[in-house]
């Protein structure tokens, strides 16, 4: 943790970097993206053993949602870098002819990125590949809730990256104010909508633009489907919600709507996939991370011991206190008044609430935030359609429940209240990107009027240029056709 005025140095030194130019060329971006691949594949054991101990997630779970996502990140990247930064030409007006225009993307400067805790490496590395491939600065402020996962980076950025372009700074709430004093060129946030608001007003103050990845309340549409259907559905419910750092991700599954008369078959399907994914028994669970602290365990078990939601549980339920594990929950028709149907959940507790009609689920969602994510399980084209027609939210994903997170051509954010700007892949890029529209005319053809007055024969002109009447201008120039009057 640094002090105010070691601080103000780091950021000082990294605005004396941006403005010698180094960052700006392609050899620089590609070096410091070369050099994230080789930390991460020479550390790679080292992050597995950090996440498990902080997170209790397996090394397949940390690959699939950390390193590979980083890796993959990377790749595309150093693949597509040279491409991105090209000048982008396009097509002018004859109005202005002769000339030519082109968009150009230029980094924003100096920018802060503040990390997550449930994925500690991607969610401060992935955006860190979009501000080095636009040519940025940065600083990294991860989440002092994976305090090890923090210190790690801290260490080992350095020894990596060039220092002077890029910086960790660690700390708590307090250094985090502390950073949102300074006057930034971007902000890119990870995190709630309770923190994303203190970001969004102290970015007014200097209007830094910002990036907030923020959550809400995904729901997950259930519809009627065949039997074999039903046994995949299940399958990517329960993976999109418990395999996930254990429902701790922002687009995890948060409560299912499903019709009445298949209420009882979704829900002994889903206890035979936790099973069988899971165990059966909280103190021996697999394949299953711990919830982060204590303070949010506690904040979990406050939403099932409410009575009237404790009455509503139809399985799971236990707690393992020492160990911090929860385990898989599944209750059927909370009251929608309660706490666990108003919060984002961020935990293993799925509630699941009957409709007569599946059609009702759209009015229900629309009646709530706009989610981060949308899931339907169905295979109504008509119904696909009403759900991407009549509801608004950061992403639809039919038949599967968080892979369009790792879909690079598709950009990740949200709406509304789940927030606001879009990254990964190419859209990385351009979040850290500034596209400057350049436009070059020539000192040859200058229209001179063959017809006074002038005024009449510019109004003219602009008339037919705006209507694309090609053969009106050529014969306006050649003076065969006069100016209407003013």
């Amino acid at each position: 943790m640094e002090d105010d005025h070691g601080v103000r140095r780091s950021v000082e030194e990294l605005r004396q970097t941006f403005k010698s130019g180094k960052t700006r060329g392609v050899d620089w971006r590609k070096s410091q993206l070369r050099a994230i691949l080789r930390l991460i594949e020479e550390n790679k054991d080292n992050f597995y053993k950090l996440l498990q101990s902080e997170l209790g997630k397996h090394p397949v779970e940390s690959y699939r949602d950390e390193i590979g996502i980083v890796k993959k990140s990377v790749d595309l990247a150093l693949s597509c870098i040279d491409q991105w930064m090209s000048p982008k030409k396009g097509w002018l007006p004859l109005l202005f002819l002769p000339a030519s225009r082109k968009l150009l993307s230029e980094p924003l400067g100096v920018v802060l990125i503040i990390g997550s805790w449930n994925f500690p490496i991607s969610l401060i590395l992935d955006p860190l590949i979009g501000a080095i491939s636009a040519g940025n600065t940065v600083v990294l402020k991860p989440s002092e809730l994976a305090p090890n996962c923090s210190s790690f980076l801290a260490k080992l950025l350095p020894v990596y990256l060039d220092s002077k372009a890029i910086k960790v700074i660690e700390g708590g709430r307090e250094v985090s104010n502390q950073l949102l004093e300074y006057k930034w060129d971007k902000i890119f946030f990870t995190g709630s909508v309770k923190v994303g608001k203190v970001v969004m007003a102290a970015a007014a103050k200097h209007l830094t633009p910002v990036t907030l990845e923020l959550g809400g309340k995904c729901p997950a549409i259930f519809d009627s489907l065949p039997n074999a259907d039903i046994k995949v559905a299940t399958k990517r419910v329960a993976s999109g919600k418990w395999g996930a750092c254990c429902g701790q991700a922002c687009i995890g599954v948060d409560y299912m709507l499903v019709e009445q008369k298949i209420a009882t078959t979704l829900i002994e399907e889903l206890k035979k996939t936790i099973k069988t994914f899971y165990g059966d028994d909280v103190r021996n669970l697999k394949n299953m991370s711990k919830i982060i602290n204590k303070f949010h365990f506690d904040r979990l078990r406050n939403l099932l011991e409410d009575p009237a939601v404790a009455n509503c549980i139809v399985y799971g339920g236990s707690f393992d206190e020492k160990n911090l594990i929860i385990e898989p929950t599944i209750l059927l028709d909370p009251p929608l008044n309660a706490e666990i149907m108003n919060e984002e959940i961020f935990g293993p507790l799925l509630p699941i609430i009957t409709l007569d009609d599946i059609k009702e689920s759209i009015e229900f969602i629309n009646s709530k935030s706009k989610p981060l994510a949308l899931y339907a399980f169905t295979k109504n084209e008509n119904f696909k359609k009403q759900i991407l027609t009549e509801t608004s939210s950061g992403s639809v994903t039919f038949n599967d429940t968080m892979i369009q997170f790792a879909c690079d051509d598709l950009p990740f954010g949200g709406v509304g209240q789940s927030g606001f700007g879009r990254y990964h892949g190419k859209y990385s890029f351009d979040a850290f990107s500034h596209e400057k529209a350049v436009l070059e005319r020539s000192f040859y053809f200058e229209l001179e009027p063959r017809h006074p007055p002038w005024n009449n024969f510019k109004l003219e002109f602009l008339r037919l240029a705006y209507n694309y009447d090609y053969v009106g201008l050529v014969l306006l120039l050649l003076g065969l056709k006069k100016p209407l009057s003013s």
